[in-house]
């Protein structure tokens, strides 16, 4: 989506209706040339994937540059620039051939009249599910709801296929590096906005080499004096270079003395990293510690065999280890950090991880596109937090409640705690009402008691990372009810402890029952979809496509047909009304 568009006289023109690789052999005359704007993302694609198929990005590129023809961004570049710019993101993340084809037509049926339905016999259902997972719902016709319900299906379609949030992503960046071109005010809404959702969004899917991108450019729009301050203090560090390249030599020394075998590089820090550090510590100056990153060749018992070298050759700095390889991130990040006392009395930070660790830090849910080989050493679902997401999306029909739940989501710390032998991953400050509401929703409703770490503790005691918590309910048969009572559920108190999205959702949703429940845009368009087939069904007629519905739509003035279906279920529009236009369009169609 292009949050910086702006359309020229026309939203682009209709395909004909000839075979797609005969609409397109017009177009492919630049084929071959090196001043062809898809050489540079297919060389990009083919040097991590040689075998991939070039053929369908020209096809692709060409069907995006016809559609979005006489469009043109407010920076002034036609707007074929902005998803030529996302696909090449993607590509440099590693994605699959799809990918880049869906992020080369990912604007297409939104801003112009290519329909999901052409999208779908040109490129398939995989392409067509992902550009429709990343295509907004019209403002002008869904107003304020319009952002909410647009995150609300993207995070819906990423259950289904997490592709959809890797091309949002990029998306994204792209708009964000282009926003010069935008009022200072709007600089600042989108840039808070990709600080509140997407930022966060990306460091679940553990997608650093693209949040670091994303936190930079946002510093830029909102800390603009203190971006160039950082600039100002990163291009003139004297002797930093020198410096780190020496204690990486001597890190390799100390390594090959206990027979580790390891890569060690300097590791800069990114800006807003840097930003942080120096607002949370207060200092005046930017604070910017030097940093190693050590990658080994072995397994990862090598990565404490390479701790004990860097410990032994420099002093370490009490307080300033953490293992993240026995105990993972939440998006599953695995290093060793610590920091040592290096040469000249300078604090060094040294991550410490294997391959397998280093390529899964970079490019998270991204790995197993860019190496598709790639075998995870934890084992463990990369997107639990994505399907807890959609397990409480179900039981929000308010896309503004999901949205807010889905912020606070995001912007909370997380803890690991153990249950039933197995982790979960919970908001800090988390209590065991949080985790039995985790572990499903009539345990959380018939919570008793619980014990942390073998101590009974009150249902509203704060967990803590690594605590193994048991929860006791009415019907599991270990604490001793009256027969023939009903589990009398939750209490409205916890409302006044529980962290968790989740726990609040079902608590609030048991006390609410007696109220008629909210529908979604999702469901209205369910609905509205039906009424129309019903309606037909009294005609004695029916439709083998939605080719008609999207026509008929179009010349009812709505964007999409979606909208259209709204209409009918809101009854904006009457069932009766839009089948005897339909019918008439198919019987009549001049």
């Amino acid at each position: 989506m292009d949050v910086d568009a702006g359309h020229g006289a026309a939203l682009g023109r209709a395909l004909p209706t000839a075979p797609l690789t005969q609409r397109l052999r017009s177009f492919l005359s630049f084929q071959g040339n090196d001043d062809d704007p898809v050489t540079t993302l297919t060389r990009t694609h083919r040097a991590i994937h040689p075998s991939a198929d070039a053929g369908i990005l020209r096809r692709s590129y060409a069907v995006a540059e016809n559609m979005h023809r006489g469009q043109f961004r407010k920076s002034g570049d036609p707007y074929i620039t902005h998803p030529l710019a996302v696909a090449q993101i993607c590509a440099e993340l590693g994605m699959d051939t799809t990918t880049l084809v869906a992020a080369l037509l990912h604007d297409t049926v939104e801003d112009t009249s290519y329909t999901l339905e052409t999208l779908h016999g040109d490129f398939g259902p995989e392409v067509t599910h992902l550009v429709d997972g990343v295509t907004k719902f019209d403002k002008a016709f869904y107003g304020k709801v319009a952002e909410a319900e647009t995150i609300r299906k993207m995070i819906i379609a990423a259950g289904k296929d997490v592709r959809v949030l890797v091309i949002k992503l990029a998306d994204r960046l792209h708009n964000m590096r282009t926003l010069d071109a935008r009022s200072p005010a709007s600089r600042a809404r989108i840039a808070t906005a990709t600080l509140d959702v997407l930022v966060p969004l990306c460091d679940r899917l553990g997608i650093q080499a693209l949040k670091r991108d994303l936190d930079d450019v946002v510093l830029y729009h909102l800390e603009p004096e203190s971006y160039a301050r950082i600039d100002e203090h990163v291009k003139n560090r004297p002797g930093w270079d020198e410096y780190l390249g020496a204690v990486s030599v001597e890190a390799q020394r100390a390594l090959r003395r206990l027979r580790v075998s390891a890569d060690v590089k300097p590791r800069p820090r990114h800006y807003y990293s840097i930003w942080k550090d120096t607002v949370a510590g207060g200092h005046a100056v930017p604070f910017d510690l030097p940093r190693l990153a050590v990658v080994v060749d072995g397994p990862e018992t090598d990565c404490y065999a390479a701790l004990g070298a860097i410990h032994g050759q420099w002093r370490p700095v009490a307080g300033r280890f953490k293992d993240f390889i026995a105990s993972p991130k939440n998006n599953l990040y695995r290093s060793l950090h610590t920091t040592v006392t290096g040469p000249d009395g300078r604090l060094v930070e040294v991550l410490i991880r294997t391959v397998s660790m280093h390529r899964c830090a970079e490019y998270g849910v991204a790995t197993g596109y860019r190496y598709p080989k790639f075998d995870s050493e934890t084992g463990t679902d990369q997107l639990t937090w994505l399907k807890r997401v959609l397990d409480w999306e179900q039981d929000t029909t308010d896309a503004g409640q999901f949205l807010d739940s889905l912020r606070c989501d995001l912007a909370e710390a997380q803890i690991t705690v153990f249950a039933k032998g197995r982790t979960f991953e919970l908001p800090a400050g988390s209590t065991p009402v949080d985790l039995a509401y985790e572990l499903s929703p009539d345990k959380g409703d018939q919570t008793l008691a619980a014990t942390i770490n073998g101590r009974l503790a009150p249902l509203s005691s704060q967990l803590r990372d690594g605590d193994v918590v048991e929860i006791f309910t009415e019907t599991d048969g270990r604490v001793e009810v009256e027969p023939g009572i009903a589990p009398r559920g939750p209490r409205k108190e916890w409302l006044g402890f529980v962290k968790s999205t989740q726990a609040q959702m079902q608590i609030n949703r048991y006390f609410a029952e007696e109220n008629s429940p909210g529908i979604s845009i999702a469901d209205k368009v369910r609905l509205g979809r039906a009424t129309i087939g019903l309606t037909l069904r009294k005609h004695d007629r029916g439709l083998a496509s939605e080719v008609p519905l999207r026509r008929l739509a179009e010349e009812l003035g709505y964007p999409d047909l979606e909208t259209m279906l709204v209409a009918v279920t809101e009854r904006n529009l009457e069932p009766d009304q839009v089948v005897e236009q339909l019918i008439a369009l198919v019987d009549h169609p001049d």
